[in-house]
């Protein structure tokens, strides 16, 4: 259900895609908008306390909504991980496609590139791998919980990077380049599957296994028992 101070932002947004490629996602964007909708300032404040910020972060989500919408639409049954994970990240990229995002795009990349925002785009990108690992069917609670999302953040960024200077017919070249960090991926996992089944190597995985586990389950004991291959020597 939609909050009244989300469509106020959906309005916002709307107006401010027209501003943000000749003024990037600041204090002027903002204003403008407001202007084109004639909503009271107090309102749309209140829905944006942060101004261009929070509608950059709108931007960003409006993206991952439809990214959701196409793979919930997808029949992905008959795919592979891979193929999925293609999909998805390629689905996501291609949400950006309308008249003036791909400059708005552009722009988000170079705002939340300052310092004090730098989190704000971190977890941003984060929270997007989380949603396709999730839309996927992904349910690991343990150390691969973090390396899928960490290693398809590295992709869907790098990504994201070329697909901003890609001139080629249908973004061909964005793809290729898709397949091929994919494909990197792939070969990591390839790499760690062999580690765990190899029993001379698996014990090496076991500490950060339990490090995993206690990040997870935050809630857990304070007191746990390391494992053995962790326990000091007497």
């Amino acid at each position: 259900m939609t909050t009244p101070y989300e469509t106020v932002r959906d309005q916002l947004l709307d107006a401010a895609l027209d501003h943000v490629p000749f003024d990037g996602w600041c204090a002027a964007c903002f204003e403008a908008a407001i202007a084109d909708t004639g909503l009271d300032r107090t309102v749309a404040q209140a829905a944006c306390p942060r101004g261009a910020v929070d509608l950059a972060l709108a931007f960003h989500k409006r993206g991952d909504d439809i990214m959701l919408k196409r793979l919930e639409e997808t029949d992905l049954s008959a795919l592979k991980i891979r193929e999925r994970v293609t999909l998805a990240v390629r689905s996501r990229i291609e949400a950006a496609s309308a008249p003036n995002e791909k400059e708005a795009v552009r722009r988000g990349v170079v705002l939340f590139a300052l310092p004090h925002l730098a989190a704000e785009g971190t977890g941003a990108i984060w929270n997007t791998c989380d949603l396709i690992w999730a839309a996927l069917g992904d349910s690991s609670d343990d150390l691969n919980w973090y390396t899928k999302r960490g290693l398809l953040s590295g992709v869907y960024s790098s990504t994201l990077l070329f697909w901003m200077g890609d001139e080629s017919e249908g973004n061909a070249a964005t793809w290729t380049f898709l397949d091929r960090r994919i494909e990197d991926v792939m070969t990591i996992e390839k790499v760690k599957a062999r580690v765990n089944a190899n029993p001379l190597l698996k014990p090496f995985m076991a500490g950060p296994m339990w490090l995993s586990r206690q990040i997870r389950a935050p809630t857990r004991a304070p007191r746990v028992d390391l494992p053995g291959l962790l326990r000091p020597r007497r």
